[in-house]
């Protein structure tokens, strides 16, 4: 900010004050643009239409051998699971339009709102923002989760951004991630016990499996294992869902009460509003039934 000090004699401005500031002004705007600002133009007009919800999904880049190199468990690993959950979460209370998020394995999905217009709703600034966020909060949050496993070089994630104009669209959406998990879930089930508790080779299990059907690897794993698919834990079977809801919170607070000369500490219920994961189905009615605040009314 500018502060000009006028000199006054009988009422009289300084001229020469006045010159030496329309001369700043003059400079500062010349500053401001250059013969080179013309290179604008070349950027792509990239907004989301509106009345849209947006949904940023990233996938893990070239994960299988990430996972290799850092000892990830088979099929599933609980650590790393975990670990992209905080990452998702770092996301969502970074960018509050999200109103769900949907993950499993390695990759995660974010819906904002149809409303939303954070970064006036261009494509490139959420998904980029998105990335890094997740990516930089996988790297912080690594020694949580994996102690004293090294993290030996920064993981990669890609993203693409979809619209979908009615709740239906969404929900099918989320529906098609989840029926992916299960399928993955089931076949990653089967694979590795094959090989861990049954001896086969990689090779000889992924030939096992070859033309099987859902029904014939739930009877692998019944007959000869023992295993009751249905009985793994929801966290595999279904994968997290990210969503916003509010709670009680009770906290103390220093308050002078009426006709008191001292503070007192008082007991204070206020409602907060926070991420909490959910592992159910998504496919169904239930979980939208249950928290209506998800989807905004479209008619559909």
């Amino acid at each position: 900010m500018l502060t000009l000090v006028t000199h006054r004699l009988n009422g009289y401005v300084n001229p020469c004050v006045l010159s030496s500031v329309a001369r700043f002004c003059t400079s500062r705007a010349r500053m401001a643009k250059s013969k080179f600002e013309y290179v604008r133009i070349f950027e792509t007009d990239d907004k989301c239409l509106r009345n849209c919800y947006i949904v940023v999904r990233l996938d893990g880049r070239n994960f299988h051998k990430f996972a290799e190199q850092h000892n990830f468990a088979k099929p599933n690993d609980d650590r790393a699971l975990g670990l992209m959950t905080r990452s998702a979460r770092s996301v969502m209370e970074e960018l509050e339009d999200i109103v769900l998020a949907y993950g499993q394995s390695d990759e995660f999905s974010f819906v904002f709102k149809r409303t939303s217009n954070w970064f006036k709703r261009r494509a490139s600034k959420l998904m980029t923002h998105v990335a890094s966020q997740f990516s930089s909060s996988y790297v912080f949050y690594w020694k949580d989760h994996f102690g004293e496993e090294p993290l030996l070089y920064p993981p990669g994630f890609d993203g693409r951004v979809v619209l979908y104009p009615s709740n239906r669209n969404l929900r099918d959406y989320v529906s098609w991630r989840q029926a992916d998990c299960h399928i993955n879930n089931l076949y990653n089930t089967v694979f590795w016990t094959l090989v861990q508790r049954g001896g086969l080779t990689t090779v000889q299990a992924e030939g096992r499996l070859k033309g099987t059907l859902a029904a014939d690897k739930n009877e692998i794993l019944f007959s000869e294992f023992d295993i009751n698919y249905n009985k793994e834990p929801l966290v595999h079977r279904k994968g997290t869902a990210l969503i916003w809801e509010k709670h009680e919170e009770t906290v103390t607070k220093q308050v002078k009460l009426p006709n008191e000369e001292e503070e007192k500490e008082v007991q204070v219920v206020r409602l907060r509003r926070s991420v909490h994961a959910h592992h159910c189905d998504l496919i169904g009615e239930e979980f939208w039934e249950e928290h209506p605040d998800i989807l905004e009314d479209d008619g559909c």
